[in-house]
């Protein structure tokens, strides 16, 4: 069996952007433009707006959003923790969890601050190498379940991905990867399921600790000799799957297996609200709310988790399948919008929450990762049923959402913070970013 860290090492030194295919790269500038949107979508929220005042100094690093800069590793905290405020930044399903905004917010503050100017190529590969190792260890990982995979995995793909802009040789980087390996935080799933949006904060700490990780590096801290195994293999999981982790590397790009969201909520709702929408489009009696009697959910036992009908506020509601699926009817959509502290007032939504409810499928459940499916039925005061169900999720690989449909979240979102024609100026020139000589004036609008 090849050594993971000899084989990811290999890896993150050896493939330059002209190895990686065009799909790949393609997918790549999407999903920074997804990652994009959701920071400066989230960065509106108002706790962000606060952290963004405490932290924002003199500095070269941008904090997406406003115009304020910082240090790396602060303005990395930042648009980190920006970015899943509203529940709408990419994933991975293999890997369950959120890679990119793992990767993004630390190789944008270190292409912010290098001392010299990064192109838009050496950006890609950066962030295409970084994504696939935080993919893969997630992939690998059997993760104890009490535990959110925000800022875990993810601080290794993070600090790859500045290890590679900043060609550090094989050695360096089996390092790097050790030392990292260790920053992984403990962190709780009870906060996504109880509304503890210091959970927030892990994705912007995983960004941050990768480029301390990188410091410490370089003034000659060590790590132990295999600290993916320790960590990933003992100590927040029950086992590290190699085989797994290496399955295709330097072939299969893991951008390619992404996922994009629509909903703005937990990616375990998203299947019952495809089936929802089914319905929705189908059937005109839907458009009264009032007139259901109950709706019955079931799906895989990750959503079964989602149960609670009256959250405590809006980071709880987004992982709340009876909250997901009546502001959904209500409102007659699933953007973030629907998710808002209004939404939690609602009468009409809190009733309808009160009478939907989820349990788990245990054939749904055997089918996890390769899909995650749900079925729906609605009861009516009539005695009625409608019915739905689904497979695979829309926006994943199998099943994947337009770039027409990407655009219009990514200009949602964004119109948060600034106007239409800097949100689509933004967007030419990350599709163009392969061509761009210094990524600084790609973001200077």
């Amino acid at each position: 069996m090849p050594n993971h860290l000899h084989a990811f090492a290999d890896f993150l030194t050896q493939i330059k952007f002209d190895d990686i295919p065009e799909p790949a790269v393609n997918r790549a500038k999407l999903i920074i433009a997804d990652c994009i949107a959701a920071i400066v979508g989230g960065s509106a929220e108002a706790e962000n707006q606060a952290l963004e005042t405490s932290i924002a100094r003199d500095g070269c690093a941008r904090i997406l959003g406003g115009s304020n800069f910082s240090d790396a590793q602060s303005a990395s905290l930042m648009n980190g923790t920006a970015g899943t405020a509203l529940e709408m930044d990419e994933g991975h399903q293999f890997a369950r969890g959120h890679p990119g905004m793992h990767v993004f917010p630390a190789l944008l503050a270190a292409s912010d601050t290098a001392d010299t100017p990064v192109t838009g190529q050496e950006f890609l590969e950066s962030f295409i190498l970084g994504y696939d190792i935080a993919a893969r260890i997630g992939l690998a990982t059997n993760l104890n379940p009490h535990m959110h995979p925000h800022g875990t995995w993810g601080v290794i793909g993070a600090a790859s991905a500045i290890g590679v802009l900043n060609r550090l040789d094989r050695q360096k980087i089996i390092e790097l990867i050790n030392i990292s390996s260790n920053f992984s935080l403990t962190t709780s799933r009870k906060t996504m399921l109880e509304g503890g949006t210091v959970r927030n904060s892990y994705t912007g700490i995983s960004s941050q600790m990768a480029h301390l990780a990188y410091q410490i590096l370089q003034a000659g801290f060590s790590g132990e000799k295999d600290g993916i195994d320790s960590v990933f293999g003992n100590i927040v999981s029950s086992g590290f799957d190699t085989a797994a982790a290496l399955d295709e590397l330097g072939t299969r790009f893991e951008v390619t297996r992404n996922y994009f969201k629509l909903h703005a909520c937990c990616r375990y709702n998203h299947a019952a609200l495809d089936a929802l929408w089914l319905l929705m489009e189908q059937y005109s009696e839907l458009q009264n709310p009032e007139n259901i009697a109950h709706i019955d959910v079931e799906s895989y036992f990750l959503a079964a988790e989602l149960t609670d009908p009256k959250p405590r506020n809006m980071l709880a509601a987004r992982f709340s399948v009876p909250f997901a699926v009546a502001t959904s009817l209500v409102n007659r959509s699933s953007k973030f919008q629907s998710f808002t502290q209004d939404m939690l007032r609602t009468t009409k939504i809190l009733e309808l929450a009160a009478k939907t409810s989820i349990k788990e499928n245990a054939d749904m459940s055997a089918q996890l990762p390769d899909y995650r499916p749900a079925s729906i039925c609605i009861t009516m005061q009539d005695g009625g049923t409608y019915r739905a169900s689904v497979k695979t999720n829309r926006g994943d690989w199998r099943d994947p959402y337009s770039e027409a449909e990407l655009k219009e979240k990514y200009n949602s979102l964004t119109a948060r913070r600034w106007s239409i024609g800097k949100s689509n100026a933004l967007y030419r020139r990350i599709l163009d970013l392969d061509r761009a000589l210094d990524m600084k004036e790609v973001f200077t609008l």
